[in-house]
């Protein structure tokens, strides 16, 4: 823990060698655009993909990105970004890679944790026809990854939330985008509703 003290010190200072007024404007700024929701996989950081500085993003992320209409802590965050910071864009995130989509894909038991697994287990279900084509069990692999994406934009676009702020007319676009961890770059699934 002392390594995390200390490199949020040398952080800090270089952010303030850099511009003496960062963290001066930083308090005043809430006005995110964007919610991004992404995987908790600690090689997938946000602000830092999307070349944004904190104050710019929201971000939800939790274990391969998924929206579960009964994830209280979703619901409110995606409540939160369109109601009170009025977030113009939502942005699902995945990632080629993932932990999550690859644990689902097997038939290992991990615990608790496959009960959140069953959701992305469902997404291979409904898309079955389309997977059971890909032979190549990378191609499997990432074509899931971005099949899971389309369908937690599906469940976005499903909260009352959103529902209602679509019916109610304000300005807001969900997306569907994947990350590549190999060369970082961020590719656009062509999924904006």
């Amino acid at each position: 823990m002392k390594e995390i003290f200390e490199n949020n010190k040398k952080w800090a200072k270089a952010v303030i060698d850099e511009d003496p007024n960062f963290f001066k404007r930083l308090v005043l700024q809430h006005a995110p655009k964007y919610l991004w929701i992404g995987c908790s996989d600690s090689r997938v950081p946000a602000n830092q993909i999307v070349g944004l500085p904190p104050g710019d993003i929201f971000v939800h992320r939790n274990i391969a990105n998924v929206i579960v209409h009964t994830d209280l802590n979703a619901l409110s965050v995606i409540e939160y970004a369109v109601e009170v910071l009025e977030v113009e864009h939502i942005i699902v995130s995945g990632h080629y890679g993932c932990g999550g989509v690859k644990a689902a894909m097997g038939t290992k038991e991990y615990g608790l944790i496959d009960n959140w697994l069953r959701h992305i287990k469902d997404v291979q279900r409904f898309h079955k026809d389309t997977l059971c084509k890909i032979q190549d069990e990378e191609a499997y692999f990432d074509r899931l990854c971005e099949l899971n994406v389309q369908e937690q934009v599906s469940n976005v676009l499903n909260t009352t939330t959103v529902k209602n702020a679509m019916k109610a007319g304000k300005k807001l676009a969900v997306h569907g985008m994947i990350y590549n961890i190999n060369d970082g770059i961020l590719k656009d699934l062509k999924i904006t509703e």
